[in-house]
């Protein structure tokens, strides 16, 4: 959650390597996903695409694996390239439940498709590593520094994808399990202030915006919450934060070992966020700013420091930004805008070749757990969120210099304000449409999985991550999908 990175959200954990970028660096205040869930995410922001140009629909569907990237570019440019870790943005990944959950999002019908969020408490006070996985790849990254980059005389670029802080999977939920699980040891734990943590407030069930009623039941989070159980999610996110601000510091440490921090730009983002229970939910695929907002911290030599940037910026920016960095000629048809003019010490004298970069940010989501395209149009202090064709379902308007916790939906009072985003939103992407493609896509895909099992479609469909539900009632949900498609 990129709101942890800057006050007053800091103050539940200490994140000693972020602070230290911060010191040493640069802050993006307002950076965005354009697309709040895994592959779609990482596949603008390795395309600098939206996400409706390269059609990364869902986790399942992201970009080819042949499609150039920018890291691609820069090693045809004699960079010295190196990714360990998580990359997640090309076709064809997790599991069958989650296809099948978006492509059935616009059946009629309602299914838990989650474990009920938890917590797990694991090994004791002075376990530091919990995360073993992406300790392995940090430890890969550490050593590729001290035993490989230290000795190139060409520049170089290595890439470190973390799963944390992702929720764990969660076995006791059954088959296809979600991942709904926050789990962290006593040493992180301990380094969150409970006291500031802060309880988000909900509406009733029954006033909740349609679409967001629709994620919460299909995430299991409709049923009743402690403010105990509310507080530890969020305690244990925090720590599971912690964990990831130390994999960073290794790497910071690594290049300070080596002499090659002074020389070496180093930029901490995120694909998404995480509601952490905010808006009677967890997990991402929603616009609110816990799932939205995201991190984005840039050091390194001739860049500001102790600086702040205003500016929404989101991760297509980093493609050109690397190219800009790079010295390559960046391409004209990006969606996104390099970072650099924000970023330098001194502005540099030659024209910008595209023109100054827009006022606003795009984000989109088209994936499971809720049941309508989504838009949302970030400029100034409003954030405008969108529907499907734009007429069907209501649209969502804050204010988040008056509401930053997203409670109070203008809309209706503010039409003018609205009608002249949705112009803007429009000019951007023809909405409707893409929406309407997304629709046929998700048919499609769902007639050929279905016809691919043939006798067999009853059995696997009723036992997916919706088994509990779809159990009770096999017939209805059967009939809902004739009748859908």
């Amino acid at each position: 959650d990129g709101r942890l990175t800057f006050l007053p959200g800091n103050q539940t954990v200490d994140l000693p390597s972020i602070n230290f970028m911060k010191r040493h660096g640069t802050i993006f205040l307002n950076a965005y996903t354009n697309s709040p869930i895994c592959c779609p995410s990482r596949a603008a922001m390795w395309s600098g695409l939206f996400t409706h140009i390269t059609e990364s629909w869902n986790n399942f569907k992201g970009l080819d694996p042949d499609y150039v990237t920018w890291m691609d570019l820069m090693e045809e440019h004699g960079y010295h390239t190196q990714k360990f870790g998580k990359l997640d943005f090309t076709s064809g990944h997790h599991s069958v439940s989650n296809r099948v959950e978006a492509w059935t999002r616009d059946v009629n019908f309602l299914l838990r498709q989650e474990g009920r969020p938890m917590v797990k408490l694991t090994g004791h006070r002075k376990q530091f590593r919990v995360m073993e996985t992406d300790w392995q790849n940090t430890d890969k990254a550490v050593n590729w520094i001290k035993e490989e980059a230290v000795n190139f005389t060409q520049p170089f670029i290595l890439y470190l994808g973390l799963n944390l802080p992702h929720p764990y999977p969660s076995p006791y939920a059954g088959e296809n399990f979600g991942s709904s699980t926050f789990l962290t040891s006593p040493y992180w734990l301990e380094k969150v202030n409970y006291e500031a943590i802060k309880i988000p407030k909900w509406s009733s069930l029954s006033e909740m915006h349609p679409v967001d009623y629709y994620s919460s039941y299909t995430k299991n989070c409709t049923g009743e919450f402690t403010k105990e159980e509310v507080r530890n999610i969020r305690a244990f996110y925090y720590a599971m934060c912690a964990e990831t601000d130390a994999m960073l510091g290794e790497i910071i440490s690594a290049l300070r070992d080596t002499g090659l921090l002074g020389k070496t730009i180093v930029i901490f983002t995120a694909d998404h966020g995480e509601l952490a229970m905010e808006h009677r939910q967890f997990y991402k695929m929603s616009m609110y700013e816990g799932s939205s907002h995201v991190p984005l911290l840039v050091m390194g030599p001739g860049l500001k420091e102790q600086h702040q940037i205003p500016n929404v910026v989101s991760l297509v920016d980093i493609y050109p930004t690397m190219l800009d960095i790079a010295r390559i000629p960046i391409p004209q048809n990006l969606s996104g805008y390099s970072l650099m003019p924000l970023l330098r010490e001194k502005a540099e004298s030659k024209a910008l070749p595209r023109g100054p970069r827009p006022s606003w940010v795009l984000s989109e989501f088209h994936g499971c757990n809720v049941n309508s395209s989504v838009y949302m149009l970030r400029t100034g202090k409003w954030k405008y969120i969108t529907y499907s064709d734009g007429s069907s379902i209501l649209p969502q308007l804050f204010d988040l210099t008056a509401d930053p916790d997203e409670l109070t939906n203008l809309a209706i009072k503010f039409p003018v304000t609205v009608h002249s985003l949705d112009k803007i939103l429009r000019s951007v992407v023809n909405y409707p449409k893409v929406s309407s493609s997304v629709h046929e896509y998700n048919k499609q895909q769902f007639i050929s999985w279905k016809q691919s099992l043939g006798q067999n479609y009853s059995s696997v469909i009723a036992n997916l991550r919706w088994h509990q539900d779809w159990l009770k009632d096999q017939k209805k949900y059967e009939n809902a999908i004739d009748k859908w498609l």
